[in-house]
């Protein structure tokens, strides 16, 4: 097995990662019942010297945070894949999906900087009200007559 490329700042070696392998559910005939397909990677993110040593702190936390809803009790991430019949696709497929996992839990959401609006646009703003106005003041009867 290889090591799994996060990003240029983080590798997860292979050793940190243990495969399983077992028999896959569902429709398939014979080939269910015969052959162990199905991939499950476990890894241990607050164990792992890849996130030790090449986050840093604050990365660290971020990433553990991220990913608290998908650690098991022991603190181990599971990622599963069925999506072949071959055990090397699915292994594959296991650890890109790993992979995407991480690499989502690190991004971070850009702050929200508030702005002002602009002094066009608040003219334009009050002039359509005005507008809306009048045309709607034109509606109305004269008062008095009934």
């Amino acid at each position: 097995m290889r090591d799994v490329v996060i990003d240029r700042r983080l590798v997860i070696p292979a050793a940190e990662i243990d495969t399983a392998f077992a028999r896959s559910g569902g429709p398939g005939g014979q080939n269910v019942n015969k052959v162990a397909s199905k991939v499950e990677l476990r890894w241990i993110p607050g164990e792992s010297a890849a996130v030790r040593s090449s986050l840093h702190e604050h990365d660290r936390s971020w990433l553990l945070a991220r990913l608290q809803s998908r650690l098991t009790n022991a603190g181990e991430l599971i990622v599963t894949s069925t999506l072949t019949r071959d055990q090397a696709k699915n292994r594959e497929d296991a650890l890109s999906k790993l992979a995407t996992i991480i690499r989502e839990a690190m991004i971070r959401p850009k702050t929200r900087r508030p702005t002002r609006p602009t002094r066009g646009a608040r003219e334009r703003r009050l002039q359509t009200k005005r507008h809306n106005s009048d045309r709607k003041q034109t509606r109305q009867r004269p008062f008095g007559q009934d």
